[in-house]
């Protein structure tokens, strides 16, 4: 009897050091090969619901997927390269990797950005951002409302491809229709999609400097509605770019925060990461 009770309590003891083993494997920090900033300063513009759900897509797809982690940001403190430090009297001592872990565009691979309007940077900060793309090949992706920021910095619609000019239909039924199934973030899509969003018409694009991956649909939309500037019936919905060594993805979709439930909306976006990130080619 003795033998045996030894035995169970031996037995015991190699579960309980299993689970530890496994519990202790479990709060082990997840490596992640790459790292995206979401960037989603709104404090000089319009708090579309959206964005909330948006960045936290985002952050979830690529955990979930393990392709990379996500620092959500609702300010642009971290938009520079250069070592972030705290006015005296704070009683904050640390910089860039201290013991704060204040993190720097240095750290990133990526930005998502979701901002709107004239975001506030430094002259330092601007010139830091473009340099992320176009010196440093990092990835830009950005939503929707990306589009109506920055209007006084000329630098910035050369870096995205284009602007916001206005929304002539508001939120309205159209079709979204594919122009490159071959890029990764439209080779799920349907070849005509149908989309319930507020439709964009933008402005100071060229099909020379940005490859259009998916357009609306013209014959479905009010080409007489009040604000249709375009006669010639050209309505991106998404497109690719280079910028410098980096890459540049933009969609005009994802007005509402139940669209980014939307399954196709979903991976049309997590599929951009991956491409700016070149972990897709």
């Amino acid at each position: 009897m003795k033998a045996r009770a030894v035995i169970a309590a031996i037995g015991v003891l190699a579960s309980i050091a299993t689970l530890g083993s496994a519990m202790q494997a479990q709060r082990r920090p997840r490596v992640f090969p790459k790292h995206v900033l979401a960037w989603a300063d709104v404090r000089s513009g319009y708090q579309h619901d959206s964005i909330s759900h948006a960045v936290a897509t985002i952050e979830r797809l690529g955990r979930e997927s393990g392709a990379y982690d996500t620092f959500i940001r609702t300010d642009s403190q971290l938009i520079t390269k250069h070592p972030i430090t705290f006015p005296a009297g704070t009683g904050i001592a640390a910089s860039a990797g201290g013991d704060f872990n204040v993190r720097t565009l240095t750290y990133f691979d990526a930005i998502f950005f979701f901002g709107v309007r004239e975001v506030e940077l430094t002259a330092d900060q601007r010139a830091d951002l473009l340099s992320f793309v176009r010196d440093d090949g990092k990835g830009f992706v950005a939503a929707h409302a990306a589009a109506t920021a920055f209007f006084s910095w000329p630098e910035f619609g050369e870096l995205l491809g284009g602007r916001f000019d206005e929304h002539p239909w508001n939120i309205a039924d159209g079709t979204v229709v594919v122009d490159d199934p071959s890029f990764p973030a439209m080779k799920h899509l349907p070849a005509r999609w149908p989309v319930h969003d507020e439709l964009y018409q933008l402005k100071n694009f060229s099909r020379d400097r940005v490859h259009v991956l998916a357009h609306l649909d013209a014959a479905g939309l009010d080409l007489k509605a009040p604000l249709v500037h375009r006669t010639d019936r050209d309505f991106p919905a998404a497109w690719s770019k280079t910028y410098g060594r980096g890459r540049v993805f933009y969609s005009i979709l994802g007005h509402e925060a139940d669209d980014w439930d939307d399954p196709l909306l979903q991976t049309m976006y997590f599929e951009a990461m991956r491409w700016s990130l070149r972990q897709v080619e």
